[in-house]
């Protein structure tokens, strides 16, 4: 089961901050939290109560809490990776190892007596997992999940995330990632321009931002990294992450006909599966429109990367066919350019596949 998630980090909040964003996020589907824990500085018992409460809390509406530690983090507790006792009482749902052990202790705590998760770092560019998996965990209870990356030019560029998430995938392993959300303003450093897993992401709208994740067919979990986003992000998110089906948002030109506007919104696309370097098409709607008039329109000059299509009357048996322009290239006349992709969202057409369904919307 896939979850989408917020971040919520207690020692630089307040309990009532806190439970007023679970509450928001809560009505929107949200269902998995992440928090960090890495270091305690001033009362332990203090900080260890106020983590406490705010999870019971997240408990109360189903949340799945995840608590970032590292093995320092262990030593300084006095927790044994062979006693997770402490885990169970403070009540997550699992612990994210933000640094690891050995590969041995990590298979021995996914069989811990408590059902605890165990996740793993995703980002760290070895094969730290293919040795975790010597030593048989209880895949159950293993997972992976991204770094997210507070310094500006630090994220993951996407051929690392693929790469190392097909890992994952490879042992059937669930797995998650970070967004930012542009309305949040902290996470649990001081500093920090936001906390994106791919840095690609960072400046990106949030939605943008999730449909990518998504749409590497490779991540299951999106968390939002930092705190407190605000609810047109959180609604955002939850959108594009809940959605049936992909979509991508279009930017119609102004003399797009009310007939042309209706074949490229109001329909589900198909992607034609025998591929073309030029174009993506649709030839559904030329089917269902093949009595409509499309009169030929801004049908000269250069077709560019990102360019909506609708085919004119004069390709004959084609008119009326959604294309979306992956290339430059010559307009021969018989192909009204309508619009094109939003820039935020135009990279994101690389990642359709032939055969796949998909929707375009208003930006």
């Amino acid at each position: 089961m896939r979850r989408l998630g917020i971040s919520i980090y207690p020692a630089r909040s307040t309990f009532e901050q806190d439970q007023a964003y679970l509450d928001l996020a809560h009505q929107y589907g949200y269902s998995r939290v992440f928090t960090s824990l890495l270091e305690i500085n001033g009362d332990q018992t203090a900080v260890i109560k106020r983590f406490k409460q705010v999870i019971a809390y997240a408990n109360t509406l189903g949340f799945k809490v995840i608590i970032d530690m590292n093995p320092r983090l262990f030593k300084q507790l006095g927790v044994s990776y062979d006693d997770l006792h402490f885990f169970d009482q403070l009540g997550v749902w699992g612990i994210r190892l933000d640094e690891g052990f050995t590969g041995m202790e990590e298979a021995r705590m996914t069989r811990n007596p408590y059902g605890l998760k165990i996740e793993i770092n995703m980002s760290a560019g070895t094969h730290y997992l293919d040795n975790i998996m010597t030593y048989s965990p209880q895949r159950d209870n293993l997972l992976g999940c991204h770094n997210f990356y507070p310094q500006r030019y630090t994220g993951l560029g996407t051929p690392f995330l693929i790469k190392w998430s097909r890992l994952f995938r490879k042992y059937g392993l669930h797995t998650a990632a970070f967004v930012n959300a542009p309305t949040a303003t902290f996470g649990p450093w001081p500093v920090q321009d936001g906390l994106p897993t791919l840095e690609q992401d960072r400046d990106l709208p949030i939605a943008a931002q999730v449909k990518h994740l998504l749409l590497t067919d490779l991540i299951d979990d999106v968390i939002i990294g930092n705190a407190y986003a605000k609810e047109e992000d959180l609604k955002a998110a939850a959108e594009a992450f809940f959605a049936k089906r992909p979509s991508l948002n279009v930017i119609l030109n102004q003399e797009t006909t009310v007939l042309e506007r209706q074949a490229i919104l109001e329909n589900v696309h198909l992607y034609r599966g025998d591929y073309s370097e030029y174009v993506l098409r649709d030839t559904q709607t030329r089917v269902k429109y093949r009595d409509e008039d499309f009169s030929a329109h801004d049908n000269h000059g250069t077709i560019k990367a990102g360019d909506l299509i609708i085919v004119n009357n004069d390709y004959g048996q084609y008119k009326g066919e959604l294309q979306i322009a992956r290339c430059e290239f010559a307009n021969d006349g018989r192909r009204n350019v309508v619009g094109h992709l939003a820039p935020a969202e135009a990279f994101l057409l690389a990642y359709l596949q032939p055969w796949s369904t998909f929707e375009l919307k208003r930006a």
